[in-house]
């Protein structure tokens, strides 16, 4: 039960990680279905697929194919929004009239009294360091 809560929250941090979310998963048959039309039509392969519309060729891509645009739009990872950018500012104020001085009051008098009640058991050559190395 252990292992099988391990595996599941890895995946989940995962997942996570990946910023993937149920939008990217559910356009995932677009994907696959974007990609299968750039086989027929233009003979690419997956890596070449995904370059044109995640790497280094998607501008290039972009302009020379307007047409596909709505198609595009579709796939998914496109329309992620960066959430880390955003400020937040979270201000608490209390009171805000003067404030009063508190005097410290410094008691050096020590208030405790201990007892090491298993002392003798550390006296005995059982519980001492070895004497000859």
């Amino acid at each position: 039960m252990i292992k099988l809560v391990s595996i599941l929250s890895a995946f989940l941090i995962l997942i996570q990680s990946l910023n993937l979310g149920f939008r990217e998963i559910a356009q995932l048959d677009e994907f696959l279905e974007h990609a299968a039309f750039h086989e027929a039509q233009y003979g690419d392969d997956l890596l070449v697929f995904i370059s044109k519309h995640y790497g280094e060729l998607k501008e290039d891509h972009n302009k020379n194919h307007q047409e596909e645009k709505d198609d595009h739009e579709q796939l998914p990872f496109e329309h992620n929004s960066c959430t880390h950018n955003a400020i937040n500012a979270f201000v608490l104020v209390s009171n805000v009239g003067p404030k009063q001085k508190t005097e410290v009051l410094s008691d050096n008098t020590d208030s405790f009294y201990y007892i090491q009640r298993d002392f003798f058991c550390y006296q005995s050559e059982i519980f001492q360091p070895p004497k000859h190395a």
